[in-house]
């Protein structure tokens, strides 16, 4: 696993180990990270779930602001923050050691960018959605990397799913706040 582009490009990241693991393959990474193109640079982004840290890394190789991870476990907290040290992103990374339901809960952050995989096959998107919309800007997207046979729901509070891209076996959903009828009406 690896810095695809920017800043860090090229560097090895560490990963847990063991079959309870699963990174977010090289592939998925550059297919999100060419989706949201310029939608990286001077962003804030929320890595939630976030095993080896290498979604929210990718982010502030490629320009974003900040980042903040957000796993309870221990070993991926200790391997989170290898990674940010490695890639000497220290001074704009934030390691939350908590529970992504008691993160979302307390925080008063705003975020333009939320990455979620959470483990598969468990119903945790559908259950931290609601969550995510209240700590996501007004011009925010939520993506939600998760099985290709596994459904998720497409409306949440505000946002809705907007597009979904397929990489084999995983599927990422990209959710947008919804146009309200006042916006769209003004809109060709």
């Amino acid at each position: 696993m690896r810095v695809i582009t920017g800043l860090a490009k090229g560097r090895r990241l560490r990963t847990l180990e063991g079959s309870d693991v699963r990174p977010t393959t090289d592939r998925v990474k550059e297919g999100v990270f060419s989706a949201l193109s310029f939608k990286i640079e001077g962003r804030v982004f929320l890595d939630l779930f976030s095993g080896s840290g290498q979604m929210g890394i990718e982010a502030l190789s490629r320009g974003a602001k900040s980042a903040t991870f957000v796993d309870s476990s221990k070993k991926s907290l200790s391997v989170i923050s290898e990674n940010i040290k490695k890639c000497q992103f220290e001074d704009k990374a934030k390691v939350v050691p908590a529970d992504v339901k008691t993160f979302l809960k307390m925080t008063n952050e705003k975020f333009d960018i939320v990455y979620i995989d959470p483990p598969y096959r468990m119903g945790l998107i559908d259950e931290v959605l609601p969550l995510v919309c209240k700590c996501v800007k007004e011009t925010g997207t939520i993506l939600c990397e998760h099985p290709v046979d596994e459904k998720i729901i497409e409306n949440c509070c505000d946002f809705s799913l907007d597009r979904e891209y397929r990489y084999g076996k995983i599927k990422v959903s990209s959710f947008c706040r919804k146009m309200s009828d006042e916006n769209a009406e003004g809109t060709l």
